[in-house]
């Protein structure tokens, strides 16, 4: 299993009303996750150039709080011929409040199609490989 942790400050804006962390702002915080993973990934660069979010889901397990700070443990779930898929698990005070995945497609010149991962995206992809959860 290979994942990288990133932890990420809330900000105020961030809670709702109740003092909980908003279920809209998740996506947001996937979403910045998503772009450190890339910086930090080797191979990425290519698809630093230009990609899409195809499919987002986030299953909610707990409540989120407005703290200082959420771990998310990122990896690669899925690695398909034009997309590929990122788990995304959101983390306070070791519990795992929700679990997001993310459909990713790199697009081609002029941005308007998909494309094929290369080589290189592929071998930096399969580093970054999850184990399968045992059933």
């Amino acid at each position: 299993m290979s994942s990288l942790d990133f932890t990420i400050a809330l900000r105020w804006s961030d809670q709702d009303a109740n003092g909980h962390l908003n279920h809209a702002r998740i996506v947001t915080l996937m979403e910045e996750a998503r772009v450190r993973w890339t910086r930090a990934g080797e191979g990425f660069s290519s698809l630093l150039s230009g990609v899409v979010v195809a499919s987002l889901k986030v299953d909610y397990l707990a409540q989120a709080e407005y703290i200082p700070e959420m771990t998310i443990s990122l990896g690669v779930e899925r690695i398909g011929t034009k997309s590929f898929t990122l788990r995304h698990t959101g983390i306070q005070r070791g519990t795992t409040v929700f679990v997001g995945t993310t459909v990713i497609v790199p697009l081609g010149e002029g941005r308007s199609a998909s494309r094929a991962l290369d080589d290189d995206e592929r071998r930096a992809l399969q580093r970054n490989l999850l184990e399968e959860d045992p059933a």
